[in-house]
């Protein structure tokens, strides 16, 4: 606050002491440049706006760092037939002024903007008259003065039909293009490293959480909701304040393991989350999803060891085997990878500390948790409800077909045979139906019928559903080819933009974009115009695979990589986790706007 009112008092100090405008307009100027020397009819261009900055001056970038510093705005317009497009700003430059307690963005000497323009057909002119107003703030490093605007005129000549144009402004247009991948292209997300220094460590742990809380969002995570429910409703006990303490413990596990495996993953440039292509790891939380289950069948209870609740002076009964859940489920959440995990796992590699990493990586791992949190308090409170009798014995049997069913689940990639999983959940599904509606003798009760029945049908129906030989599906979806160097270059060759796309086996995103986005038929449609190419990164340490992360600076998977066709990555068109067919259309087209 001491510093916005100080910041606030400089400038307003400063303005009673402005320039005249006759001298400020001598500060900034301004071009309009175009790409041809005359316009065409019914086409479209891109569009350049060069400001000059005088020397020893600068102006606020479009989105200034302070809520109370004027930002630069562009407006353009032209004659009757001629639509501007979006204005795309340039990146601004990060300094530290000696009337500012912290950095600015701000731009200095000379710098573009891009914006798109379309001369509508049947203009009856020779020429049209274009113009963008630059309203702007500028400041030296030691005053800033009053906001002015300048008017930029251009007067652009039209093509008749059928006349050859010629290019113009060519060298500074490829100068300057790539710094905007395309002209609708959005405008990046600052990094995790922006936050860090021009907000500081607080600031970037909030945002780090708040990041972790998205991640609920992402495929992998859902399965985490039916095992937190099935634990949680057949094995918490005691007072409400237990409870509480039992799902803490479960959170802090999962934020344990998943803090250990980010900063490994960090630190040794590897994948988050790639131990699960190990089958051992995958059939070790298998076997842990059943041991459980068969908790819930009332075979036997997880207990805290009896030296251990000693130490604590009464019986702690199943905490224990709740940390050691919470430790489980981490690995679940770990091939969670996404835009924010891959900013993260980045960042933590640069800096080198592994400490640091570490608390990085457990607040992330407790924003993740944070909703399991109330998710398993309110699972326990089922025991809570009056006089339950034996119907919450048949519920704990429910909740351990739910975890068979997720140890299958989990067991998928060993399967190499997507068949013979769903006949497996298929047969667990009917078995659940079958013992739940009729041997299950709690389901016996009066008043219980209707529900039993119900459920029992229901899982009958799912498996039955899930068993079922499914309509082959050859020829559907984009007609991946694996990724060689020799087809990057017949594409380059080609003049073809390409899209690769990197996956593994045991990333449970990379089979959803497979199963929802490249299914879609825009997409298809829209991918005959690319290269696309597979890049199987499931044995990740192998030293073809290892080649390849260094190459793209894979992190995770999935990541989708976008070329151009001259062969250069559009980086700010990257996509890392799953995403939907209609925002990755726009990617896409995006792409394919690149000339």
């Amino acid at each position: 606050m001491k510093r916005s009112l100080k910041n606030l008092f400089t400038l307003t100090t400063v303005l009673l002491f402005a320039l005249p405008l006759s001298a400020q307009n001598e500060i900034l100027t301004g071009r309009i440049l175009l790409p041809v020397e005359k316009l065409q009819p019914q086409n479209s261009y891109r569009v350049l706006i060069e400001m000059t900055i005088g020397h020893g001056w600068h102006i606020n970038s479009n989105r200034p760092l302070e809520d109370f510093l004027i930002p630069t705005e562009i407006t353009a317009k032209g004659d009757t037939g001629i639509t501007f497009g979006k204005v795309e700003y340039p990146r601004p430059e990060l300094k530290k002024f000696s009337f500012s307690d912290t950095r600015m963005a701000v731009y200095e000497g000379t710098v573009y903007a891009l914006t798109t323009l379309t001369v509508q057909p049947g203009i009856q002119s020779d020429s049209v008259n274009l113009n963008a107003n630059i309203y702007y703030q500028a400041c030296n490093d030691q005053s800033c003065l009053a906001p002015n605007e300048i008017d930029v005129q251009k007067k652009a000549a039209l093509a008749q039909a059928g006349e050859t144009v010629i290019e113009t402004n060519k060298e500074i247009f490829d100068s300057v293009l790539p710094q905007f991948q395309s002209a609708e292209m959005p405008e990046k997300e600052k990094s995790l490293g922006e936050v860090v220094t021009e907000e500081g460590m607080v600031y970037a742990f909030i945002f780090i959480f708040l990041g972790g809380l998205a991640l609920n969002l992402t495929p992998c995570v859902y399965p985490l909701i039916p095992i937190t429910i099935s634990y949680f409703g057949g094995q918490a006990e005691g007072t409400r304040g237990g409870l509480v303490l039992r799902a803490i413990v479960y959170v802090l596990g999962m934020s344990v393991t998943y803090s250990i495996l980010g900063v490994a993953a960090a630190l040794t440039g590897g994948i988050l989350g790639a131990a699960l292509q190990n089958p051992l790891v995958l059939i070790f939380i298998a076997l842990v999803l059943v041991v459980l289950a068969l908790s819930m069948f009332g075979l036997y209870e997880i207990r805290v060891p009896q030296s251990l609740a000693l130490i604590g002076g009464k019986s702690r009964s199943g905490y224990f085997g709740t940390l050691f859940m919470g430790l489980t489920v981490g690995l679940i959440a770990a091939p969670c990878i996404g835009p924010f995990v891959l900013g993260l796992l980045t960042y933590v590699g640069d800096i080198g500390d592994p400490v640091l990493g570490f608390w990085m990586f457990f607040v992330l791992a407790m924003g993740l948790g944070t909703p399991f949190l109330f998710l398993g308090i309110f699972s326990g409170a089922m025991n809570k409800l009056p006089r339950s009798g034996a119907w919450m014995v048949w519920v704990r049997n429910l909740f351990g077909f739910i975890l068979i069913g997720m140890a299958v689940y989990f067991l998928e990639p060993l399967f190499g045979n997507e068949t013979v999983y769903f006949v497996l959940l298929g047969l667990v599904s009917v078995t659940g139906g079958v013992y739940m509606c009729w041997l299950d003798k709690n389901a016996g009760q009066k008043g219980f019928m209707i529900a039993r029945n119900v459920v029992g049908v229901a899982l009958i129906a799912l498996g039955i559903f899930l068993a079922w030989p499914a309509e082959s599906e050859a020829g559907e979806g984009i007609p991946w080819q694996p990724y060689s160097e020799q087809a990057l270059q017949q594409a380059t060759a080609q003049g073809k933009p390409v899209m690769i796309d990197f996956y593994a086996d045991w990333c449970l995103p990379c089979k959803e974009l497979d199963k929802f986005t490249f299914t879609d038929a825009q997409v298809i449609e829209r991918a005959k115009n690319f290269v696309t190419l597979k890049a199987d990164l499931t044995t990740f340490d192998s030293d073809v695979t290892q080649l390849l992360r260094e190459k793209y600076n894979i992190k995770g998977v999935p990541t989708i990589v976008f070329l151009a066709p001259d062969g250069n990555e559009l980086e700010s068109l990257r996509l890392a986790g799953f995403e939907a067919a209609d925002q990755f259309l726009e990617r896409m087209q995006q792409t394919l706007a690149v000339k």
